[in-house]
């Protein structure tokens, strides 16, 4: 065969093997996926159903005027952005947990790298999170007996009549920045009025935030770090009233025993925690574009709902369309109060998205005297980031979304994501294709050429060995790197192990265990943190 009409065949078969690829991956991908609805993304705009109002597209419009991006990539890589100190991440219902080393990660974003995360759950998957900063996320929904709202049918036979009461649609009256049990009297009276939201002078006044079925959230240490504890400045931004419990049993009966309060002022909805003084680089005014140190803040806001930035809630019309009402509605809010109880002044509720932008615009520093005025009048120059990779996906897809995670770090760019698999998929079957075929051969035991077995291992090197293993099992199974694992203190590492056999062998020196022993001990860590 001549080598052009060679050449025209692997031409041939490499298009072939190129579109088989593409139509096999789309076709996994679309079976994989067919049985599952994707809620609270920021990325889906035209969903089944009620689906279609439980995403965040809209929070995502509303806040263009930041350069809004997305990642499909783990959290443990937030510390290579550019400028974190001008990036949110917004985490909004994890749908898995995170991993020790991402909420590290996160920690280390807010506290040394100046950056800003909105987390909303209720559930623990948030927990591993909240846990570095000293907070507690409580399983079960709660039920407010006087800070509940009232909704409509908005679609069926009932449509336009009002729906039975329910006091898991909790609303509160939240502050922007400031802790509620500090505000004076005025201040807690006052509502954000729309020359106030539009002048960002909202330090004196709060708004309305419905929320659904949301748990609580109480601020109980000064998380991972003593230290943190003196520069650190919490604020409970709102809560739930007093009379506001966890349903632990769900039968919303609040003459069990099981059923709780958690006390005034300590069923708390939105937390935000501060860490000012963080040193970051940026240009700094009067310097020209030169890049200087400058002062950051960073912050972190916890949540106790993921419903309150879904769609049925953000935007004013659309609320209205799935049945919300204002207190002054012809809904009958009858043995409770509303938020208008709460508000001398500009009481209306404005959809949660006025708040949440508000809230956004005082977290990203966008009037920080450090920075300059070529940064602070472009809010492009200020970075959203939607964290979609907490969605759980089929065993079919995972793969395939751990592989986008992995190529995609930081892009918005549809186009841009199909356009590097497609290419990966074309250099793997070009791989495939031009792999030489192996010469026809035979294996031949040559007597002649007799070599020693290797040098046997030395018995007295068995118990560093089996040490040695037990160590990389433990580092293995934190999710650490061999730098980490290097800088875990004896008794952090003494922690992780727990079992008391496993901790002698790994740090007892003097102690020489015998062979049956150390059969023992390596059973012990195979067995050991399954």
């Amino acid at each position: 065969m001549s080598e052009e009409k060679r050449g025209a065949r692997l031409e041939t078969w490499l298009g072939i093997g190129l579109v088989v690829s593409i139509l096999l991956s789309t076709s996994v991908i679309l079976l994989a996926s067919s049985d599952k609805e994707t809620v609270y993304s920021a990325y889906v705009t035209e969903a089944e159903g009620d689906y279609n109002h439980q995403q965040l597209s809209m929070m995502r419009d509303s806040l263009d005027k930041y350069t809004v991006a997305n990642t499909m990539s783990t959290p443990m890589l937030v510390n290579d952005w550019r400028e974190p100190h001008r990036t949110t991440l917004v985490i909004v219902a994890p749908e898995k947990p995170f991993d020790m080393a991402e909420a590290e990660a996160i920690h280390d974003f807010v506290t040394n790298k100046g950056g800003k995360v909105i987390l909303a759950a209720d559930s623990s998957n948030a927990q591993r999170v909240a846990d570095q900063f000293g907070v507690q996320f409580f399983e079960n929904t709660i039920m407010d007996m006087d800070q509940f709202y009232e909704v409509k049918y908005f679609k069926g036979p009932n449509s336009g009549t009002q729906a039975p009461q329910n006091q898991t649609n909790v609303w509160t009256v939240a502050s922007i920045n400031k802790n509620i049990s500090e505000m004076n009297g005025l201040a807690m009276q006052t509502g954000c009025s729309d020359d106030a939201l539009n002048q960002h002078k909202t330090d004196n006044c709060r708004m309305p935030v419905l929320m659904r079925s949301p748990t609580a959230i109480q601020v109980l240490g000064p998380g991972v770090s003593e230290s943190e504890d003196v520069r650190r400045d919490v604020k409970v931004l709102a809560t739930a009233s007093d009379s506001a419990y966890q349903d632990v049993t769900g039968t919303a009966d609040l003459t069990s025993n099981l059923n709780i309060k958690l006390g005034a002022g300590e069923t708390g909805l939105i937390i935000r925690i501060d860490y000012p003084g963080i040193k970051a680089m940026d240009i700094n005014p009067g310097s020209g574009d030169r890049l200087d140190e400058i002062e950051v803040t960073g912050s972190i806001v916890f949540v106790a709902n993921d419903d309150a930035f879904a769609d049925h809630l953000w935007d004013l019309p659309t609320a209205v369309t799935t049945g919300k009402a204002q207190c002054q509605s012809d809904l009958v809010y009858a043995n409770h109060t509303c938020w208008n109880a709460e508000l001398s002044t500009e009481s209306n509720w404005k959809g949660n998205g006025a708040y949440f932008e508000e809230l956004i615009h005082d977290m990203s520093e966008q009037e920080n005297d450090d920075l300059s005025s070529l940064i602070k009048l472009h809010p492009e120059k200020f970075y959203l980031v939607f964290d979609e990779s907490r969605h759980v996906t089929s065993t079919l897809t995972s793969p395939f979304t751990e592989a986008m995670g992995a190529i995609v770090l930081l892009t918005s760019d549809a186009w841009l994501k199909w356009l590097i698999v497609l290419n990966l998929l074309a250099l793997l079957s070009i791989a495939i294709m031009v792999v030489p075929e192996k010469e026809n051969w035979r294996h031949v035991f040559d007597l002649t050429r007799f070599r020693e077995r290797p040098e046997k291992i030395d018995p007295s090197g068995y118990q560093q060995r089996v040490r040695q293993a037990l160590m990389e099992k433990v580092r293995i199974f934190h999710d650490l790197t061999k730098e980490q694992m290097i800088h875990k203190t004896p008794p952090e590492i003494q922690a992780m192990i727990r079992d008391p056999r496993l901790i002698e062998l790994a740090y007892s020196q003097n102690r020489v265990f015998s062979p049956e022993e150390l059969r023992q001990l390596l059973q012990a860590i195979r067995r050991w943190g399954k």
